[in-house]
């Protein structure tokens, strides 16, 4: 009998682990996809309570459900007679966030909820995180193409080191590459690229918005140690050594100061929930576990 409560211990402390160091993993990786790079409304707004409010629920709604079977999907939800009151979206994933792993139905749902927070009230938004996009707007914008710089914002610089160059120009030449499709990584050593389109636009039309993007990655980043460049409907970004630290960062196009405060402390109220119900959940199994141990 003893042998068999001393397995039992065991079995409970290894599951107690496998709990934590799940959790931990799940945290943390979903906290990556999760990060705020920006978010945008429009100036005007539509009346509470009104027809087109109850268009832009739905639309975002149909977001979240969609998310779950497909990457991109796009949306319009006709107003009176198909005109006044129609609101147009799309929503897409990053190119690696599978469906099976359910990080692009995360991301979308908590882009849409921050952004019905950002733009309540606003006819048009749209928002950006590490993981996933989404927008909508009263007037369509689906298949046309948009190169308006959105955000352009450059890492410290290194210097001319030849290496660094090199590694950079060919990580980036790969991105410029048509066959790469609407999602492209390029990797060099320590330097990884990453390129995307926004679905509604044709390969040709998305060949078009990424050279764009990385023409002025190579010219606005220079020497940087990272750089990212995000177009209207598509984006261009590197990262070389030490990673991302926008903190540390140049030349970006707008002051995001407050809001990224606001997106860090609403991250680490999420990581102390998140804490305490782990707490809550390894204090019960230790309490069963001694009460197996008691008998």
């Amino acid at each position: 009998i003893p042998h068999t409560h001393t397995h039992t211990v065991m079995f409970c402390t290894k599951t107690l682990l496998f709990i934590t160091v799940l959790f931990l993993l799940g945290t943390f990786t979903f906290a990556a996809v999760d990060t705020f790079v920006y978010g945008g409304c429009s100036q005007t707004k539509y009346f509470p309570g009104s027809p087109y409010e109850s268009n832009v629920n739905s639309l975002l709604t149909s977001f979240v459900s969609s998310a779950s079977l497909y990457t991109y999907n796009n949306f319009t939800v006709n107003g009176i007679s198909g005109g006044d009151g129609s609101v147009y979206g799309l929503y897409q994933c990053r190119g690696d966030l599978s469906l099976g792993s359910g990080d692009c139905a995360r991301c979308v749902a908590r882009a849409v909820s921050r952004l019905g927070s950002l733009c309540a009230g606003a006819t048009g938004g749209a928002l950006q995180l590490e993981g996933c996009f989404v927008k909508y707007d009263n007037s369509t914008f689906l298949g046309v193409e948009d190169k308006t710089v959105v955000v352009r914002r450059c890492g410290s610089p290194v210097g001319y080191n030849s290496d660094e160059m090199t590694r950079r120009d060919s990580v980036v030449g790969y991105l410029s590459t048509s066959s790469g499709g609407s999602y492209r990584v390029g990797v060099s050593g320590e330097l990884q690229g990453v390129a995307q389109c926004t679905g509604d636009l044709s390969a040709s039309e998305c060949q078009d918005c990424l050279m764009e993007a990385i023409g002025r990655l190579k010219s606005d980043c220079g020497t940087a140690a990272w750089g990212d460049v995000y177009l209207a409907k598509c984006y261009a970004r590197y990262t070389g050594r030490g990673g991302h630290s926008r903190a540390n960062g140049y030349g970006g196009n707008r002051d995001n100061n407050d809001d990224e405060i606001q997106k860090t402390l609403a991250i680490i109220v999420g990581l102390i929930a998140g804490v305490t119900l782990l707490v809550v959940l390894l204090s019960f199994m230790s309490k069963s576990c001694e009460r197996v141990k008691g008998k």
